[in-house]
C-alpha cells in the first residue's frame, strides 16, 4: 500500500471515530436534557394548588393581622379588612370555606413554602428579592411609603430626604418595605425596627423617635384615628409599591386563576365596593380593636 493510500485510510478511520464520538456525545446531551425536562414537568405537575383547595373544600390564607385597613381584629376577635374581603371573594368563587392563618410577618413566606397555607394575602409588596422565593399575581392595589414625623420637626423636615441625617431616629416594622426604604434612602439616620407597626408608630407620638416610615394606607388610618395633632403626616408616597397575592413557585394554574379573578372583580364593580368600604372613610375603625 502506498503512503498516500495509507494516509487516506488513517484519515477515514479518524473521521469515523470522530463521528461516533459526536453521536455518542449528542445522545448523552439529549438524554440529559430530556431527563431535565421530564423532571421539571413532574415538579410542575406535583404542585396543583387549585385542585388541592377544591378537594379539601377549604382555602387557607396566610396574613399578618395588624396592618390597617387590610387585616385587623374587630372587637369580637374576628379578622376583618380589605384583604379579608378579597380572600372571601376568592373562596366564594372557588366554592370552598375560608380559613385565615395569622402568621408573623418575618415567617410568612417560609410558612407558605412549607404548605402551612395556600397563598399569602397580606398587603405584600412585590419585590425582586421576594419574587425569587414566591410567585406573585397581578397587583390588586398600589401604595407607597409615607412618613409620620414628630411635631418638633414640622419646620425642618418636608420630605424623606430631610431625614437622611445621623441626628434623626427613624423606625419601621421588621421585614417590611418600610424598613427597606428607610435603610436604602435614609441610610445616614439611626434606624430601629419593631415587630409590629403600631408600637413603632407610637414611638413617634410619644417623642421617642423622630419618624415612622410605612405604607400610605396604614399611616393615613393611624394619623386620622390616633395621632392627628400629635404628629405631622407627610402623605406623599416616595416609593412605588404594588401589593399582590403570593403563591408557591411552579404552579402556573393558580396564577392564571387569580389573575383572571382580579381582572373580573376590577371590571364588575366588586373591587370598587371593597375600596369604598375600607378607604372612603374610617367609620369602620370604631368597630376594631
Amino acid at each position: 500500500m502506498s503512503r498516500v493510500k495509507e494516509a487516506i485510510n488513517i484519515k477515514k478511520v479518524r473521521n469515523t471515530s470522530k463521528v461516533k464520538n459526536l453521536l455518542k456525545y449528542s445522545f448523552l446531551l439529549v438524554t440529559f436534557f430530556g431527563a431535565e425536562l421530564i423532571n421539571n414537568h413532574l415538579q410542575l405537575s406535583a404542585i396543583d394548588t387549585l385542585t388541592s383547595i377544591i378537594k379539601r373544600g377549604e382555602l387557607r390564607v396566610g396574613t399578618d393581622v395588624g396592618y390597617m385597613p387590610f387585616e385587623m381584629k374587630d372587637k369580637k376577635g374576628k379578622v376583618v379588612g380589605y384583604d379579608i374581603d378579597l380572600a372571601k371573594l376568592i373562596a366564594k368563587e372557588l366554592g370552598v370555606k375560608l380559613t385565615i392563618v395569622n402568621t408573623e410577618w418575618d415567617g410568612i413566606i417560609p410558612a407558605l413554602l412549607t404548605n402551612k397555607f395556600d397563598m399569602i394575602i397580606a398587603g405584600m409588596t412585590i419585590t425582586q428579592k421576594r419574587n425569587i422565593r414566591v410567585n406573585f399575581s397581578d397587583p390588586y392595589i398600589v401604595v407607597g411609603q409615607t412618613i409620620l414625623i414628630n411635631n418638633s420637626l414640622a419646620s425642618k423636615v418636608k420630605s424623606y430626604k430631610d431625614l437622611n441625617n445621623k441626628k434623626y431616629k427613624v423606625v419601621s416594622k421588621l421585614g417590611t418595605t418600610g424598613e427597606q426604604a428607610a435603610k436604602r434612602l435614609l441610610f445616614r439616620a439611626q434606624y430601629k425596627s419593631y415587630q409590629d407597626s403600631q408600637p413603632a408608630a407610637m414611638e413617634v407620638v410619644n417623642g421617642r423617635a423622630d419618624a415612622f416610615v410605612y405604607d400610605l394606607p396604614f399611616n393615613a388610618v393611624f394619623y386620622s384615628t390616633k395621632a392627628k395633632g400629635k404628629v405631622v403626616f407627610l402623605d406623599q408616597p416616595f416609593t412605588y409599591e404594588p401589593l399582590s397575592i403570593a403563591v408557591r413557585r411552579g404552579d402556573p394554574d393558580i396564577l392564571n386563576w387569580l389573575n383572571n379573578f382580579l381582572r373580573q372583580i376590577k371590571n364588575d364593580g366588586r373591587e370598587k365596593k371593597i375600596n369604598q368600604r375600607w378607604f372612603a372613610s374610617t367609620d369602620w375603625y370604631k368597630k376594631v380593636q
